[in-house]
């Protein structure tokens, strides 16, 4: 049924790195989610309201929500598909973002005013009218929402939206709620116990964890995340190939919404280079980035010594000092410059991110008087950096 609707209502499916295409998935969930919802609101209203059941009638007004979720996701979905302009130089991917955060302060508020009902039903109980249509459009209501969570499940994959799976978590957490509610009414008949209020209680829990849930996975990216390694990798193995690149490191990603992404990153290449040439090399290494992942890449160009025995002579010292005090440390943005018998050497320490200042401070010390040791006239200047791709190519 997922694939009919994809094949019928968006054109050329497959080309998934496409604006438009995400656009046309992102109107066929919303539209799908919203006559989906809006239904289930009206039968168990209905049901619930029979019934003078507080954890049907919450389930109902969960279907609401997930209606006015399904609204506000079509729209962010159509304005994130707006090409880049004079106030939005990078594009308006982010709405699907700041769209995602909305659903979820919508169902953490829905679920707080779910648990507030539940108390007072928990302490005023009331009696349960039965019904088996009520129970089949339960039933019913349970198979729409995994339905929807397999449909959302599987565009939100496919175009990697975070709105779409967290619309799909939501038609989960749905179909439990409503099973839970399924369970209450069964207890009622079987044994006259009037559970309808302890059901609503874990409705609302189980609503307002999805809304939180979802709050921390959309907070992530507005905030700046941590980029995604298996894409850090393949800019670094690109940059490695191209030719007189001997090194990169300092890799940064900012995300501009779903599939857009601009980065800068540092590359060494030999001081024997003309900054014509090494300009170059830049230019190469964005272009393949570009042509190969659709990342707007800018590079920085560092100078590196790849042939005086002597420097290379020191660099492996450096690195033998390293790997002693932690296999951890990296360093870039080598530089020796010799006065007289002395040699002046500084670059950049990459320390673990799990490193306090103090530990940082400290195994600079180490790394200076170890040189020191190898030769005094070793004199180091260390800067600390925690680096954000290590050096992907070691001269």
């Amino acid at each position: 049924m997922t694939e009919f609707l994809i094949r019928k209502f968006v054109k050329n499916y497959q080309n998934t790195d496409d604006t438009r295409v995400r656009t046309a998935y992102g109107t066929l969930a919303g539209i799908t989610g919203i006559v989906c919802n809006f239904f289930l609101f009206a039968v168990k209203l209905s049901v619930g309201l029979f019934m003078m059941s507080m954890a049907v009638i919450a389930d109902a007004f969960n279907n609401l929500s997930d209606a006015v979720s399904s609204v506000i996701s079509l729209v962010a979905m159509r304005m994130a598909g707006k090409p880049a302009d004079k106030d939005h130089p990078f594009g308006h991917g982010r709405m699907e973002y700041i769209a995602a955060l909305l659903i979820s302060v919508l169902i953490v508020a829905v679920g707080m005013e779910f648990l507030k009902s539940s108390v007072e039903k928990i302490k005023n109980p009331e009696a349960l009218n039965f019904s088996a249509a009520a129970i089949v459009f339960l039933l019913i209501s349970v198979a729409v929402k995994l339905w929807m969570y397999f449909f959302n499940r599987k565009i939100g994959r496919r175009i990697g939206s975070e709105v779409m799976n967290a619309t799909a978590m939501d038609s989960l957490f749905d179909a439990i709620t409503t099973t839970l509610t399924l369970v209450s009414i069964g207890v009622y008949f079987l044994f006259d116990i009037n559970i309808d209020g302890i059901a609503g209680l874990i409705v609302s829990f189980v609503v307002i964890y999805a809304g939180v849930g979802i709050v921390r996975d959309t907070v992530k990216p507005l905030l700046g995340e941590a980029m995604d390694p298996e894409l850090a990798d393949k800019i670094g193995k690109i940059v490695e190939s191209v030719d007189g690149v001997a090194g990169a490191h300092d890799l940064i990603i900012h995300s501009y919404g779903p599939n857009r992404y601009i980065a800068t990153i540092h590359v060494e290449v030999s001081v024997k280079h003309t900054l014509e040439e090494g300009h170059n090399i830049a230019d190469q290494a964005e272009k393949k980035v570009l042509d190969q992942l659709g990342v707007v890449l800018v590079v920085h160009v560092d100078p590196v010594e790849l042939s005086d025995s002597r420097v290379l002579k020191i660099r492996k010292e450096v690195t033998r000092v390293l790997n002693i005090l932690d296999e951890e440390l990296k360093f870039h943005d080598f530089r020796v410059n010799f006065e007289g018998e002395k040699a002046l050497i500084s670059f950049d320490l990459v320390v673990p991110y799990s490193y306090s200042q103090e530990q940082e401070h400290k195994v600079a010390r180490q790394v200076v008087s170890l040189m020191k040791e190898i030769n005094p006239d070793y004199e180091c200047t260390i800067v600390i950096d925690r680096g954000i791709l290590e050096e992907v190519a070691q001269p």
